[in-house]
């Protein structure tokens, strides 16, 4: 029985470490431009693309919540395992955004929807059942004001 106890103590912080879906964390000065992220799917449906590839597509869609035009200057990606290791990152600036294709200004109100397909190599299938990621957004307003946005996401495979 005091075994059980141990392992229970031992395994409840990486049970406890992987976030629930659709948890978002925001930051922005009232009064100012803010932004609200919302990712799609989610969780988010890895496909074998060949191999060890799988391509993991999402929608990405910012909102201007606070009424001030906001210029995206950062969209990230991270990946982690049970316990919090980050085992990825992806980071795109305003300038790799835009030679995308996709836009970095967003009126007050309006909204930017950007798709993502990155392909990573996945060298064990077992990593889709113990990984979440987030997802990051961070602009400045017109007034100079900074504000972000961080959505949690997790992953299955197709």
């Amino acid at each position: 029985m005091k075994r059980l106890a141990i392992l229970a103590l031992a395994v409840l912080p990486l049970a406890c470490a992987t976030p629930r879906a659709g948890t978002t964390k925001s930051t922005s000065t009232p009064g100012h431009g803010a932004i609200k992220l919302t990712v799609t799917p989610n969780p988010v449906i890895a496909t074998n693309v060949g191999g060890n590839t799988y391509e993991f597509p999402i929608d990405v869609v910012v909102k201007e919540t606070g009424g001030h035009p906001v210029t995206i200057e950062r969209v990230t990606a991270n990946v982690f395992t049970a316990g919090g290791i980050q085992v990825a990152s992806e980071s795109y600036d305003a300038a790799k955004i835009q030679s995308l294709g996709f836009a970095t200004a967003i009126q007050a109100k309006g909204e930017l929807r950007y798709h993502f397909a990155p392909r990573k190599d996945v060298p064990d299938e077992r990593l889709f059942t113990s990984v979440y990621g987030d997802v990051r957004v961070e602009g400045i307003d017109d007034n100079g004001s900074r504000t972000s946005t961080t959505t949690t996401i997790t992953l299955k495979k197709r």
